[in-house]
């Protein structure tokens, strides 16, 4: 089992996010130095009043920080993407990273992000599965010739090759039965997301590991980012990050990913949020592990208006649960 960090890169409208970046380092380094293996960053355009850093700057930024860990976005959204500027990005990020990226990739499902782009919602998928093939090729080919659908590449090749012969490992983010098939026939792992909550991964863990079997694929790991927070009491721990994680989802559903329909905030987190003291998380770890067969957390520690200090002795405490 390993720990990865999903960085938070949004801040409530009226923060300094200037000043949030050194803040955003010494988070890498805590993680770092507490055993954690990957650092995962978000992404979205057009947030306002909601302010977010953009994605692959930052990567490139904390790469000099992170010694050693793999680095990947969570998840890069890209249909709206010209498959050449992502494979030559990330083959960038792959040689900064010294081989240790990963490209986490989904369909995206705000639509004034795909308004701005002048690209449909209804070609997602179809762009996305073009992409997918292209890309690999740039990584794996000097030259070569695609004419497909909606992208053209005539015996050309990008300028830099990454690390890795082939190229980096494709994660797939998926929440619905069609994009989890996508992922077990054309991505290295699908990286879960558990926003919604076992009751849905659940079956879709099912669907997954039935579609491996059907195409005859093995996934590098099993990865699940989830929002977890380590307080130093069990009875206090959800008061204590309540009021930033409601304003997290509270976003969501005015972006139209997650209805906020609960009776309480503890009612919301089951079985959605790890939150609790060392002894429960790490109860809560092992429950999942049993049941969705996942290897590799990536814990959300931060979110919108939770104070540094508690962000970072979340952190140590998982390092700590990491190593007991």
């Amino acid at each position: 089992m390993k720990f990865g960090l999903f960085i938070n890169t949004q801040f409530p409208e009226g923060f300094n996010v200037a000043d949030r970046v050194p803040e955003i380092v010494k988070q890498v380094r805590a993680a770092r130095d507490a055993g954690f293996a990957s650092l995962w960053f978000p992404h979205h355009w057009l947030t306002h009043p909601l302010q977010m850093l953009q994605i692959t700057p930052l990567m490139g930024y904390v790469a000099a920080h992170a010694q050693g860990m793999t680095i990947g976005p969570n998840i890069l959204i890209l249909p709206p993407l010209n498959p050449m500027h992502v494979a030559e990005e990330a083959a960038t990020l792959d040689v900064l990273t010294g081989g240790n990226y990963i490209l986490g990739v989904g369909l995206g499902y705000r639509q004034p992000e795909f308004d701005a782009f002048g690209i449909p919602l209804a070609e997602r998928a179809p762009r996305f599965n073009e992409a997918i093939s292209l890309i690999r090729r740039l990584w794996s080919e000097d030259r070569l010739s695609h004419q497909g659908r909606f992208y053209t590449v005539n015996d050309a090749g990008i300028g830099v090759k990454p690390v890795r012969p082939g190229g980096p490992p494709i994660y797939i983010a998926a929440q619905a039965e069609v994009s989890v098939r996508r992922a077990a026939r054309v991505g290295d792992a699908w990286l879960i997301v558990n926003s919604s909550g076992l009751g849905k991964i659940t079956p879709l863990m099912q669907t997954y590991r039935a579609a491996l079997k059907e195409y005859g694929r093995t996934p590098i790991e099993f990865p699940i980012t989830v929002e977890c927070y380590v307080g130093a009491r069990h009875a206090t721990a959800h008061e204590e990050c309540r009021g930033p994680l409601e304003y997290k989802y509270n976003a969501y559903a005015a972006w139209g990913l997650e209805d906020r329909t609960s009776s309480s905030f503890e009612d919301f987190a089951r079985d959605r949020f790890i939150i609790g003291d060392k002894v429960s998380v790490k109860e809560e770890i092992a429950r999942y592990r049993e049941l969705l067969g996942v290897d590799h957390f990536i814990m959300r520690c931060q979110w919108p208006g939770l104070p540094q200090q508690q962000a970072l002795e979340s952190i140590r405490r998982l390092g700590e649960i990491l190593t007991s």
